[in-house]
């Protein structure tokens, strides 16, 4: 894994090496093996890299690199993880290099240099962020991996043309001037991420998974192309489903996993897995072991609070299948001491609260491995997510009412406040499962209201999603732009789980999940890696029929069969659990005195941009015990955190 800079400007003095070391030392933490800077004065462009040796950790494998004929030179962040193939194809065709080394970063060079961009990232299998300056057009081409798992920011501000794998190296350059993006902020409140292609500075985007964009000197305008999309593999999937039956398709999926976890499982470091003892990743560790002569290392992290505490499930799937376990029982002050490093970490606001226990179990993997595999987008691509059997079921219910009545309904639940929808559930709480006892039944029935006057599946899901019900009242001068969530949905009409599925896999999964989990890993320049996104794994989920994916009312099945084959049922086949810690809780006793500061009245005033009233009153209600607003708490108060660490930027 490493991190990429680079900038594009006529000015002499933005190129100059001192700065670009700079930006590129922002990131020493994505790459603390090695530097490197590459600058073209007469051209005005200049690149940088920070790497972490995971493949040819010789100096061969130095970045920036140029490709054999001069033409390219390249800045690259990811693993290419079937070059072997492309190596050996460009070999055939007699169109390969004389290599230098063994490296991926060369061989996604020789396959450039041979076939094109376009068509070389159609062929490779991997996770990637790539900036590439072409010598003889004079283009920049940028592209990010299919499905967003390596971040890439890039943009106009100013004189100079911007890119980094973080922001913290696009503010190591003396002429960036960040300005904040409010509308960015009132997402960061509705969903505790700000989705591509949007990002907190106003001028900067994310590249949006699945596309390459073309910078052509001369011209402002940054045009994307995409190569690979979830609306097209969920397309193709639905129209062309998978034919066999259940058992053949549990054997093509088991097939496909394998490959990928095998390909993924190709290092010069020493590499292992996360393990929660779920489903996903107890699969991906089981698939591990058995491509392995030796133990697999794996690693989890657990709580005294039962609720929260998964380890004891870990421990007995590392027992059966025989891993080299590690686990790190973390006290309430471990997880607290995390949160000071939160800013720096995400070098943009970020609110999903298991950004906590992430940290926490990749600083005990790195203690022993530079590479960690992850079980992440097993629920994304086989309905594993609670929320789709509910708000599905509630909507299929729902659209065969008739909307006058839904009015009466809405009407009838909103005379009731939160308050007192919490204290009527109270007695119901105690016969609950856990994981719906500890829910804010105040704010679902606020939610269920909401819902019940829509006419399609993408409000009631938004909804569902949301964190803040009206961010533009909460965000002075901001207006939410329209996302992939709140646009009509590509599959509309389609079954709702598999609507949900596809608006999570293009949002939720790369801009929440594996944003997190690579801000975290990176942290501590620990790479991860996720089997399930490999493309084909992706697409052949798409072509499954929903009766192989939901069986009985269980879903992942197809998943489930697989790691049936490797570890008993009985150690895997429980409720899901959340990765969580009590945010809530820790609000009201530990870190009380630390949020009382962010979100003081008068300091929200004076900063301008948050309508302090709406915070106050749901600061009360919390530390008071009449609500939990944990979350909407927690999206504000990261704001703020990360606010109050960018100096010189509160305005």
């Amino acid at each position: 894994m490493c991190g990429i800079s680079g900038v594009w400007s006529s000015n002499a003095y933005d190129l100059c090496r001192p700065v670009i070391e700079g930006m590129a030392d922002a990131l020493a933490h994505r790459g603390p093996d090695d530097s490197g800077i590459w600058v073209d004065e007469a051209s005005g462009i200049a690149l940088g890299h920070r790497r972490l040796s995971i493949l040819d950790i010789s100096p061969a494998g130095h970045q920036p690199m140029r490709s054999a004929g001069g033409r390219y030179v390249l800045v690259f962040n990811g693993e290419i993880y079937n070059h072997a193939d492309l190596r050996a194809e460009l070999e055939d065709r007699r169109m390969a290099p004389d290599w230098r080394g063994h490296s991926d970063t060369e061989t996604l060079l020789a396959a450039v240099e041979a076939w094109g961009l376009e068509k070389t990232l159609k062929r490779s299998i991997g996770m990637f962020a790539i900036a590439i300056w072409d010598r003889q057009d004079r283009c920049l081409m940028l592209a990010r991996d299919r499905i967003g798992e390596k971040p890439l920011y890039y943009g106009w501000n100013g004189r100079c043309f911007f890119f980094a794998s973080d922001l913290a190296a696009l503010r190591a350059h003396p002429a960036f001037r960040g300005e904040i993006n409010r509308d960015a902020l009132a997402l960061l409140m509705r969903l505790n991420y700000i989705p591509a292609p949007h990002s907190i500075y106003r001028g900067i985007e994310k590249l949006v998974p699945g596309t390459y964009a073309c910078v052509r000197q001369g011209e402002r305008d940054v045009r994307s192309t995409p190569f690979w999309s979830v609306a097209e593999a969920a397309a193709n999937g639905l129209e062309h489903p998978f034919k066999g039956t259940r058992a053949e398709a549990v054997e093509r999926l088991e097939v496909l996993l394998k490959d990928a976890v095998g390909r993924q499982m190709i290092a010069d470091v020493p590499l292992g897995a996360f393990l929660s003892g779920g489903v996903d990743s107890s699969t991906v560790v089981a698939l591990m072991q058995a491509q392995s002569t030796r133990p697999v290392k794996t690693f989890t992290i657990g709580f005294h609070e039962t609720v929260y505490n998964e380890a004891i499930h870990a421990q007995a799937v590392a027992q059966h299948l025989g891993t080299d376990h590690s686990e790190w029982y973390v006290t309430p002050q471990d997880a607290l001491d995390v949160i000071p490093k939160l800013p720096g970490m995400f070098s943009e606001p970020f609110s999903d609260s298991s950004q906590i226990p992430t940290y926490l179990v990749s600083l005990l993997a790195k203690r022993h491995v530079s590479v960690s595999l992850s079980g992440d987008a097993g629920d994304e691509l086989f309905g594993g997510y609670d929320r789709y059997a509910s708000v599905g079921a509630y909507w299929t219910s729902l659209s065969r009412v008739p909307r006058p009545v839904r009015r009466l309904l809405a009407h009838g639940i909103t005379t009731l406040s939160g308050e007192q929808w919490n204290r009527f559930a109270r007695p119901v709480k105690a016969f609950l499962p856990t994981r719906y006892s500890k829910r804010d039944f105040g704010s679902m029935a606020r939610k269920g209201a909401d819902a019940l006057l829509v006419d399609h599946l993408e409000p009631v899901y938004q909804r569902a999603m949301s964190h803040w019900a009206n961010p533009n009242e909460l965000v002075l001068g901001g207006s939410e732009p329209v996302t992939a969530l709140t646009r009509p949905w590509e599959l509309r009409g389609r079954a709702p789980i598999h609507q949900m599925m596809a608006v999570d896999q293009v949002s939720y999964l790369p801009d929440d999940i594996l944003c997190k989990v690579d801000r975290a890993a990176m942290a501590v320049s620990l790479e991860t890696r996720v089997p399930f996104l490999d493309h084909r794994v992706i697409e052949f989920a798409w072509q499954l029929p929903l009766s192989y994916i939901v069986r009985g009312g269980v879903a992942k099945w197809p998943l489930r069969e697989v790691l049936a084959r490797y570890v008993p049922r009985r150690l895997t086949d429980r409720p899901k659990m959340g990765f969580a810690v009590p945010i809530g809780n820790w609000l009201r006793g530990p870190l009380r005195d630390w949020a009382e500061s962010l979100l003081d009245a008068s300091r929200l005033r004076q900063e301008g941009f948050f309508d302090p009233v709406p915070i106050r009153l749901k600061w009360g209600e919390h530390v008071s015990g009449k609500a939990n607003w944990r979350y909407l708490l927690w999206d504000v108060l990261m704001f703020e955190s990360w606010l109050e660490h960018q100096t010189g930027l509160r305005t």
